[in-house]
């Protein structure tokens, strides 16, 4: 290896090393995303770790959470992210995470690069920066290496595709399954995987019985490590929440500019951060290629760029509401979330990204492909978790440990004998404090808790057409929603907000083990709902000042 790549990859991994350095030089200080993180999935795998169920069987329930959470709720107990909160304290079990899955990304995205798209050795910078540049991505941090593992699976299938029978290309595919997810990836990975074995199949006339056995394998073992998504998904007959998932709402206009938004901008869980360089880039090579007339040498290239594109318009078009005759009929068809075939597009637009490079390199337009590279880093690093929370809640900030200490030492039971629910601040703050609630952040939980918990909030839905339809045809966030406040969760202390026109089925509520709500604001017409203000607690370390309401029994009826 020359000198120079040495370096490269030295600097490279000294890079990502000082990308997550604030987890473990802040910890309870630093900042990282709130949705879908914070508010949910560390918090769960707390609650987990202390639950007792963390290897419950498949019928085991959680009973800190709805009176009672099927264990399966929380995946599998296989997974590697799972052991590092168990092993570890929260923020540095997220900070190695981090670390694992963007060490992960770039080695994968490096050998992909090498071996079958940049191999030529004056093109070190091209494959080592966009690696990088794609370790660096603001990828979704429980997702693991769902998205950011995708090239390192690619290199594995490639080889044995090719005929290598090595045993680190086999090592890939059995260890990958245990820090990544099926459904949040592998799934939509393979599944195409398996289309290109059927097109060589057609092409070639050959069996390669290596790479369909390769597919299968590692099919296979997300099948057993996944076991408890599999026996929820096939063989749970109980009507759980994703019963009442429509995700075909979309007219054909609303539809198409999806498509544009998601071919620019992306999406959340897969941020790929392409709209500024990467994606100008790519057609300023497209471009050259038609400018030179390049397209037989550069038919790879012209297939990432229709790929890139085709899978934001299924993303887009998966909830366009012309699906809705056959989801009726076919009711797994929003049981599980056939869109998700955009998130390959990390991977696609990254090796795109160096196809781009490499035309324009060999157009000697050499001192642009360095600007590109140099300005891609600089705009993932404006994304590092640290800059662009730097205004949300930190991590100690967030889930207030001494606050909420402080309220259970007031209410002075132990808390598996009361209910607690939550307005104005996410339900898995107290749930990470060790509270038991009776509202949660979840896909899946039984139907039946889903209507019984929507007699309570039925007036405030009835207010607001956006949280009704949000809550009966999705339901994930099954909060204790307010009329007035819209779909915010988030009331940061000194807000001088306060809750008007609160109307809540305190009764079902009390009845449902209810016995506090923790509210982020006043509540003016609290006798009315028959809430009583016990205390407001304020502390210097937290987000909020919580305003602890005890329920009186009886409540407002809403019949």
């Amino acid at each position: 290896m020359p000198v120079i790549e040495k370096r490269l990859l030295f600097f490279s991994f000294l890079a990502i090393v000082l990308f997550v350095s604030p987890y473990f030089l802040l910890g309870e200080h630093a900042h990282m995303r709130v949705h879908d993180n914070l508010d949910s999935n560390i918090a769960w795998y707390k609650v987990l770790k202390n639950s007792g169920e963390l290897l419950g069987s498949i019928h085991a329930v959680i009973p800190q959470i709805i009176n009672g959470l099927p264990r399966n709720a929380f995946g599998t107990e296989f997974s590697g992210i799972v052991w590092l909160h168990v092993l570890l304290p929260s923020i540095y079990a997220y900070g190695v995470s981090q670390a694992i899955t963007r060490i992960v990304a770039f080695i994968g995205m490096y050998l992909l690069l090498k071996k079958y798209v940049v191999q030529a050795p004056d093109k070190t910078w091209i494959r080592i920066g966009v690696s990088l540049a794609f370790a660096l991505t603001p990828f979704w941090p429980s997702g693991m290496l769902s998205t950011l593992g995708m090239p390192l699976a690619l290199w594995a299938l490639l080889n044995i595709r090719a005929g290598e029978r090595a045993f680190v290309n086999y090592a890939v595919l059995t260890l990958l399954p245990f820090y990544s997810s099926f459904v949040l990836g592998f799934f939509f990975f393979l599944s195409a995987m398996g289309i290109w074995w059927l097109v060589d199949v057609i092409r070639y006339r050959k069996w390669n019985v290596r790479f369909f056995f390769a597919i299968v394998y590692m099919t296979s073992l997300y099948f057993a490590i996944e076991y408890r998504l599999v026996h929820s998904f096939l063989f749970s007959k109980e009507p759980t929440s994703r019963d009442e998932y429509f995700h075909a709402s979309l007219s054909f206009w609303q539809a198409i500019r999806l498509t544009w938004k998601n071919y620019i901008l992306g999406h959340t869980h897969v941020m790929t951060v392409h709209g500024l360089v990467i994606f100008p880039i790519s057609f300023v090579a497209l471009y050259i290629v038609w400018k030179k007339q390049l397209w037989k040498e550069e038919k790879m290239f012209l297939f990432l760029h229709l790929l890139n594109l085709s899978l934001s318009t299924w993303y887009a078009f998966w909830f366009y509401k012309g699906w809705l005759p056959l989801t009726e009929r076919l009711t797994f068809l929003d049981k599980f979330n056939f869109a998700r075939y955009h998130f390959l597009r990390p991977m696609i637009i990254y090796v795109l990204f160096a196809f781009s490079l490499k035309i324009m390199w060999e157009q000697n337009w050499r001192k642009l492909v360095s600007m590109a590279l140099v300005a891609q880093l600089l705009v993932l690093t404006v994304f590092n978790e640290e800059i662009a929370y730097r205004n949300k809640p930190s991590f100690q900030q967030f889930y207030a440990e001494t606050q909420f200490a402080e309220i259970k030492r007031y209410i002075g039971m132990p808390v598996h004998r009361y209910r607690v629910a939550s307005i104005g601040i996410h339900p898995a703050i107290a749930q990470y404090n060790g509270f038991y609630t009776l509202d949660t952040y979840n896909n899946f939980y039984p139907l039946t808790y889903k209507h019984k918990f929507r007699k309570i909030i039925a007036k405030e839905l009835s207010k607001n057409a956006v949280l009704r339809e949000y809550f009966d045809e999705w339901g994930g966030r099954c909060y204790l929603f307010v009329a007035e406040l819209g779909k915010n969760y988030m009331f940061k202390k000194n807000t001088k907000r306060k809750i008007k026109r609160l109307q809540l089925n305190t009764d079902v509520f009390y009845e449902m083990g209810g016995r506090y709500i923790l509210s982020a604001l006043p509540i003016e017409n609290a006798a009315s709902n028959k809430l009583v203000l016990e205390k407001v607690f304020h502390s210097k370390q937290s987000a909020w000042d919580i305003y602890l309401y005890k329920v009186v029994r009886g409540g407002i009826r809403n019949d």
